[in-house]
């Protein structure tokens, strides 16, 4: 019983000094904010400014909430400490394991302090060399995001998508929405190898293949970025993606490319040239955007002559389904055996990792 007192004693510690880092008290009063102005006569005929608000109410509620039944759970604790009943020592001892992974939880809370984490966020996948072996892998990553995703009950929408010639894509760019979901995934971002039996091989040969990941947060607000004219080329082609009949037999897709700096965006997968044309705009916007943000950053060359190449050497992480099972990150050192479960879309351990390890970086 002494042993559980002192535990209980050292979650309460934390939970109080996790409250001031996570600025519960600067929130609560930030919610009371947003809400009264949510109550206001005219606060939904601005629609988009509407759902900002909305959704930066939900992000600060989250964070409130999550303290809150952490801090009533241990409250609880407490009390029933206080009884002094031995025959409670088991569901004490079992309630405190609990407690204490949920410290864990609302600790990595802590970690998205930039200043996009809390945005939604724009992947883009690309095949290295290979054919396709390389675009076959680049497929199954889409696919490990989008089971991400969908376990998350976060938002999933491709924007542009190149299709390999006999499987997979040799390029795809897909918006995620949802909490932290730029927070999260820009853990993602470098080039993955994965090692495997071909499934294209006659010979059954062990294949080595490389795609690059790129992430992006989805920015809203107005951005200062200027962007004239005369330095863009607007190229619209027949799009080869889904979206209804009218898509597919019309030149609705459209390639946005930013001259001076090389960066393209492209969208084909809205139902007209004109909704194509504004989500390029905004991918453009984004990239353009982020580009200035790292002009300070070691990154910046990295970041405006191109991704690292797609090769041998340069891989953040591995994922190997022969000679046996596992997937290694080679920043932080974590490995998971169950490779085709991360290939499910169980990548959170990754991403934490990343996050604990990175915790000081300015993003």
């Amino acid at each position: 019983m002494e042993e559980i007192e002192k535990e209980i004693n050292r979650l309460s510690l934390e939970v109080e000094n996790i409250k001031q880092l996570l600025k519960i008290d600067q929130k609560r009063a930030r919610i009371k904010e947003l809400q009264l102005r949510m109550s206001e006569a005219n606060f939904w005929q601005d629609q988009k400014e509407s759902s900002c608000v909305v959704e930066q109410l939900k992000s600060l509620k989250s964070d409130v909430d999550a303290w809150d039944n952490l801090s009533n759970s241990l409250e609880e604790s407490t009390e029933l400490l206080s009884l002094s009943d031995a025959s409670l020592d088991d569901d004490l001892s079992k309630e405190v394991c609990f407690l204490s992974s949920e410290v864990e939880k609302l600790k990595l809370r802590i970690l998205f302090s930039g200043k996009f984490d809390h945005s939604n966020v724009i992947i883009e996948i690309n095949s290295g060399a290979g054919g396709t072996e390389a675009c076959d892998w680049a497929g199954m990553l889409f696919r490990m995001y989008a089971r991400w995703a969908e376990e998350k009950k976060f938002k999933f929408k491709v924007l542009d998508e190149v299709r390999g010639e006999e499987a997979g894509v040799k390029s795809i760019v897909f918006l995620i929405e949802g909490d932290r979901a730029y927070g999260m995934l820009r853990s993602e971002r470098g080039v993955h190898r994965l090692v495997r039996i071909s499934p294209f091989d006659a010979n059954k040969r062990r294949h080595t293949s490389f795609a690059s990941v790129d992430a992006i947060p989805e920015v809203k607000e107005n951005i200062d970025i200027d962007i004239k004219a005369e330095d863009l080329r607007i190229d619209t082609y027949r799009s080869s993606g889904a979206g209804g009949q009218h898509v597919n037999v019309t030149d609705s897709a459209v390639r946005i490319t930013h001259i001076p700096s090389g960066i393209v965006a492209a969208c084909q997968n809205e139902r007209s040239q004109h909704q194509n044309k504004q989500t390029a705009f905004k991918v453009l916007k984004a990239k353009l955007y982020e580009l200035k943000e790292k002009a300070n950053k070691k990154e910046m060359e990295q970041m405006s002559t191109g991704k690292r190449k797609i090769e041998w050497g340069s891989q953040i992480r591995s994922y190997v389904l022969h000679p046996y099972l596992m997937v290694k990150d080679h920043r932080t050192n974590e490995e998971v055996s169950n490779a085709k479960a991360v290939l499910d879309g169980k990548i959170d351990a990754f991403i934490y990792a990343y996050l604990k390890n990175n915790a000081s970086e300015d993003n």
